[in-house]
């Protein structure tokens, strides 16, 4: 045994010292291509030549860097001068679930496996940088983007980004994680300035960037569009050069959002490396080449001509870029990808059926079986509807798309299934609304027709990624489900009290119909494999045991953003505060005693389980240690199933404002029916630090402390008390 840990500490010791020796060639490489590039050459590579690539330099085998869009899939070539596509006839890719999904598996395993397909579909189709993951913190769920983030909660997010990009990188990839920082609305996304505490900061919305950066080493990191402290968030001094390239020792690219830069000194002091998508006059007039007006283009040459910038500056920018690419298109070691393979098929299908969320089961209305005979009604536009394109940059142009309707049809061939739209929202369209040119009422008459005729009815319905809806570009306009859905809701239930709901979305909605449904499904915007994913659910071929990523209020106004008015959300057009501070998602539920809709962390399953014998290793910890948790957990039921354990810790008593317990550990046990597990959570004592404002630095508090164990936010099994000393 001595011998075999002996032998470990050797072969790491030699993958390290071969690490080192590699990151020291390649940083000598870059050395003798700086030396060896021109001017115009080094400022070239900082600026765009198309719309999703920066140039290399030919003389001296630096290739062009290529970019793709794509969170969840990679998107389809775009023209090289304007937006259009290039109607390629090869670019067709496996669609992978909305990152609300992912987020709500609890799975980092499953991360990972999602971020190597990903990668591997990238690498397939020569992207260099796939832009993406999202990681913006949920803050209010009128935010139009929200279905590309991870939740509300930063540990949940720093756990499931970094196995991701790992997974994205192994195929030479770089994953851009973005937006780095405090986008979390798309109204007046362009200029609003973000007023917030560097407590809130540090503690909420930075987490999961640092994470990706210190755990992930993530290759590169996109900007926001907004601002902060006055400065655009792509040239912002404390965002990117103190915490992000100083405190955090990232050594990567920063690369813009499109059209992101708005001043070339800023853009070149404040660490900025690649400008993509500026709209200049380059771009709106007949010139030579329009990129080379670009802010870090002719007019960054000029100040370093003149002396005003220091060349320097230019290296460091050019020095990241070719590190970016020495791991990326100059790295001859890399694979040459996948795309649109069975495995790939099989991660998205398993992503979304783990990510689907059952939020009411009354008198166990789901699953429903397969094999017997029936008449079910499906009324709803989203059963039939393609979510894989719309919603703005992260619309995709996928291989094959399974629908709802598609794939209920396919697993229950002993029923009679009926379609009914219900109601039409129009086609998608990204910055505009276009409305429906069909009849509403003669869809709702067909609609309550068909469920008073079924044995069952299936709603599926909730939102879609139309604009002012879960889309890019514009926020939600109101909590509520669009398109008159409540009403024709009331209407089915008038005529068929068995109605259950499929809600697909990136975002809570408003339920006043919620005591009149005997069940009902959260499900996400998710790609290729939803239909089919979703019918494992509903026919219990697969036991859901996905949780919330973020609360459900019940009411707009219970959401701490809103709570505080429009200065906290959306802003006065120029200015916004996060009046709440840290009190985010359940924690401001918690702490403001506001019950929700749905709790952070809830999810239920088609069996039962017990979480029993919890305790901890000790009661007394140094700021060194490690609390250890173990609990047991048991499938009490009949069929197989997962369940999460969650960990959360409260400090009584603080001498700064706390919210009652945070996520700090989580596990996903899978169990057969009947069987049971021991789990163990590590929970290491600095992960318990706040952000101690009169310092500027993280600060651990000694005293007392709760640990909360259970299976969501709301649902505590136990609390223990442990002391730091």
């Amino acid at each position: 045994m001595r011998k075999w840990i002996l032998g470990i500490f050797i072969l790491a010791g030699f993958v390290a010292n071969a690490q080192n020796n590699s990151d020291k060639m390649m940083e000598q490489k870059i050395d003798e291509l700086l030396k060896q590039m021109t001017l115009d050459e080094k400022i070239a590579m900082c600026h765009a030549q198309s719309k999703f690539s920066s140039p290399g330099v030919p003389r001296l085998g630096i290739p062009e860097l290529w970019m793709s869009d794509g969170p969840h899939g990679v998107r389809g070539e775009i023209n090289w001068d304007d937006w259009g596509y290039a109607n390629w006839t090869n670019d067709s890719i496996t669609a992978f679930p909305a990152l609300t999904c992912l987020a709500a598996t609890f799975n980092p395993e499953l991360s990972y496996e999602y971020g190597v397909a990903i990668g591997e579909e990238a690498r397939y189709r020569k992207k260099d940088v796939l832009l993406g993951p999202g990681v913006n913190i949920y803050r209010t769920p009128l935010n139009g983007r929200n279905f590309e983030y991870m939740g509300e909660d930063p540990f949940l997010a720093s756990i499931m980004v970094v196995p991701y990009i790992k997974g994205v990188q192994e195929n030479g990839v770089a994953a851009c994680v973005k937006h780095y920082a405090l986008n979390n609305q798309e109204e007046w996304r362009g200029h609003i300035n973000v007023n917030v505490s560097d407590r809130a900061l540090h503690e909420i919305y930075l987490p999961a960037f640092k994470a990706a950066v210190q755990e992930g080493g993530v290759w590169s990191i996109m900007g926001a569009y907004n601002q902060f402290r006055g400065q655009h968030c792509c040239h912002n001094e404390i965002l990117l050069n103190k915490i992000l390239k100083e405190d955090w020792a990232f050594d990567g690219a920063v690369i813009t959002d499109w059209g992101g830069t708005h001043d070339t000194k800023e853009a070149a002091l404040n660490g900025l490396d690649i400008e993509m998508g500026t709209w200049t006059n380059g771009l709106t007039a007949s010139a030579k080449f329009a990129y080379d007006e670009y802010f870090l283009a002719n007019p960054f040459k000029k100040m370093i001509e003149s002396g005003e910038i220091e060349e320097s500056v230019l290296d460091d920018k050019v020095r990241r870029i070719l590190r970016l690419m020495m791991r990326t298109n100059m790295n001859t070691n890399r694979s040459f990808g996948k795309m649109n393979n069975q495995e790939h098929s099989d991660v998205a299908r398993k992503v979304a059926a783990e990510g689907i969320v059952l939020l009411k089961n009354e008198n166990n209305f789901f699953p429903i079986d397969a094999d017997t005979k029936m008449t079910i009604a499906v009324i709803g536009e989203n059963a039939t509807r393609s979510m894989t394109v719309g919603g703005g940059s992260s619309e995709l142009k996928a291989k094959y798309e399974i629908s709802p309707l598609e794939g209920i049809k396919k697993q229950f061939k002993n029923a009679t299934i009926i379609h009914s739209m219900g109601y039409a929202s129009g086609p998608s369209a990204y910055g505009r609304e276009i409305p429906s040119g069909l009849d509403a009422d003669s869809l709702v008459s067909a609609a309550v027709d068909a469920a008073s005729k079924a044995d069952i009815v299936l709603y599926i319905g909730g939102l879609n990624k139309n604009h002012f809806q879960d889309c890019e570009g514009g926020d939600r306009k109101h909590f509520k489900l669009p398109f008159g859905q409540d009403e024709l809701i009331n209407k089915i239930i008038a005529v068929n009290k068995n109605v259950g709901m499929v809600l697909i979305s990136g975002n809570a909605v408003e339920m006043p119909w919620i005591n009149n449904i005997n069940g009902l499904i959260q499900s996400w915007y998710n790609g290729s494999e939803a239909g089919n994913a979703l019918a494992d659910i509903l026919s219990g071929k697969v036991n859901p045991s996905g949780k919330l990523p973020y609360s459900y209020p019940v009411k707009l106004t219970d959401n701490a953003a809103h709570h505080f008015g429009e200065l906290s959300y959306p802003g006065d057009s120029v200015n916004q505060y996060y009046t709440e501070d840290i009190f985010v998602g359940y924690r401001w539920h918690d702490t403001q005693k506001i019950k929700p809709l749905f709790a952070f962390g809830y999810g239920l399953s088609y069996t039962n389980f017990e979480i029993v014998d919890v305790k901890l290793d000790n009661t007394l910890y140094t700021d060194k240690d490690v609390i250890k948790v173990q609990c047991t957990v048991k499938n009490t039921g009949k069929l197989d199933g997962a369940e999460v354990v969650q960990v959360y810790v409260g400090k009584p008593k603080s001498k700064v404002d706390r919210a009652v317990k945070e996520l700090k550990g989580f596990a996903k046990v899978h169990l057969k029916a009947g069987e049971s597990k021991i789990v163990m959570i590590d929970i290491p004592i600095e992960k318990l630090q706040f952000y101690d404002e009169s310092q500027s630095e993280w600060s651990l508090e000694k005293g007392s402390y709760l640990v909360y164990i259970g299976n969501s936010s709301d649902h505590i099994i136990q609390k223990m008390k442990l002391k730091i000393q």
